[in-house]
């Protein structure tokens, strides 16, 4: 046997002692870890742990493996919305297939889950928008899926919104550029995928009864040409409209996720043009500034919040103390007074249920339907107290719930939008 690990991979130091040579559906269950977010699966499809870490293990034919292995390194790279890759386990005994090895993307969920969950706030208008701006992200950095679908796509909450992660990568295409055909046969592609997954839904009662799976399905050509003009249109205005509306283009841009990279303005006597050029890499500049000020590691969106949250403190304790704060000096006291109070408070039992930025963001929207009833800001310790005392229950029962809804609705392998 041979193993290939994608550096850094001292991770995969434990990972060597895994019975490698059986295969994979006969690993004894001492040794594996059940994922309630499963469906069902074309392939074998387990999750182990080693060393504090959760890793996702798929039995595929090599060159697949290797093909996977290779478009998921480079999407990593990139900072492209994926799964990261680990590595890969070939050559085994009796011509067995090869072993993927991804690493678990930690509090994300399929969408079979989401619609599992009593909470119903994941409709199927908001998880197709957010997989078509994942689709809509590939296919600017010229990546052509080949298997867009619900099914092969991860979410994740970001500050009460949602992001969507690339999975399965075994028909992915890389090329400088995509052309209107390759993209359209995409998004075709995807249509008809979840339309079928939609149906699925519906046929399993996990569907709200107002949701025509069709009728959303048709419309994802729709979503996708609207967003794909938003990003890519060049503009026409004229010359006294040139600062407002290059700044106006460029928020709507940052407002839907994505970065921009270079603005080319040419400009003549009957007007200006505008060519935005698009960052399609996961943005970033939140997280960037969050981490800088703080340590903290969030999604893009949960930066946003707490970076607001941050810059309230620090204007509170400029106008407590009568003079500037550093902003150094406000991430850190921040930190040690604000964010880590509230993730510590949480009982032992309750972690696990949402990431700690996500809690913190939670909170901090309770904070204010309590401060909008109360008529006055209640603060962030009488609204974390109320919110551990009278939502982050509910969740956790919710999370149990969808749980046994998610595994009792199917019967087979974890399925491949399960495998991280």
């Amino acid at each position: 046997m041979r193993f290939l690990f994608r550096p850094p991979a001292t991770e995969a130091g434990g990972l060597l002692a895994l019975p490698w040579s059986q295969p994979l559906e006969e690993w004894d269950e001492k040794l594996l870890l059940t994922v309630p977010q499963r469906g069902i699966s074309r392939h074998v499809v387990r999750f182990v742990a080693s060393e504090g870490r959760v890793y996702a293990l798929k039995e595929i034919a090599e060159s697949l493996a290797r093909h996977e292995y290779a478009v998921l390194g480079e999407l990593e790279r990139e900072g492209m919305p994926s799964v990261s890759v680990l590595g890969l386990c070939v050559d085994r005994p009796d011509d067995q297939q090869a072993i993927l090895v991804t690493r678990y993307l930690e509090h994300s969920m399929s969408y079979r889950y989401l619609f599992s969950s009593p909470r119903g706030e994941h409709s199927a208008d908001r998880l197709v928008d957010t997989l078509v701006e994942l689709l809509v992200r590939l296919h600017l950095s010229g990546t052509f899926w080949g298997d867009c679908s619900l099914s092969n796509t991860l979410f994740r909450l970001d500050a009460g919104s949602l992001a969507a992660y690339l999975v399965d990568a075994e028909t992915v295409e890389r090329h400088p550029q995509l052309s209107d055909g390759q993209r359209t046969y995409d998004v075709d592609l995807a249509r008809e995928r979840i339309g079928g997954e939609l149906m699925d839904l519906e046929a399993g009662g996990l569907l709200p009864p107002d949701i025509d799976p069709v009728e959303v399905a048709d419309s994802v050509p729709r979503r996708y040409a609207a967003l794909w003009d938003e990003v890519t249109r060049e503009e026409f205005f004229r010359l006294d409209e040139q600062r407002y509306r290059v700044a106006e283009r460029l928020r709507r841009l940052n407002d839907l996720g994505f970065d921009v990279g270079e603005v080319e303005l040419v400009t003549s006597e009957s007007g200006a043009r505008l060519r935005v050029d698009i960052r399609v890499a996961e943005i970033g500049q939140s997280r960037r500034e969050l981490f800088k000020l703080t340590g903290l590691e969030v999604q893009e969106g949960q930066a946003r919040r707490l970076l607001n949250d941050l810059r309230s403190f620090r204007a509170y304790l400029e106008q407590r103390d009568g003079a500037p704060v550093p902003e150094t000096t406000a991430g850190h006291l921040w930190r040690n007074e604000v964010y880590d109070p509230v993730v510590a408070a949480v009982p032992p039992d309750l972690l696990g249920v949402l990431a700690p930025a996500e809690l913190f963001h939670e909170v901090l929207v309770h904070r204010w339907f309590l401060s909008e009833n109360a008529g006055r800001d209640v603060g962030t310790t009488a609204a974390l107290r109320s919110y551990l005392a009278t939502v982050l229950p509910d969740r956790e029962a919710e999370e149990r719930e969808a749980e046994e809804r998610a595994s009792s609705d199917w019967d087979g392998e974890l399925a491949d939008d399960d495998f991280r």
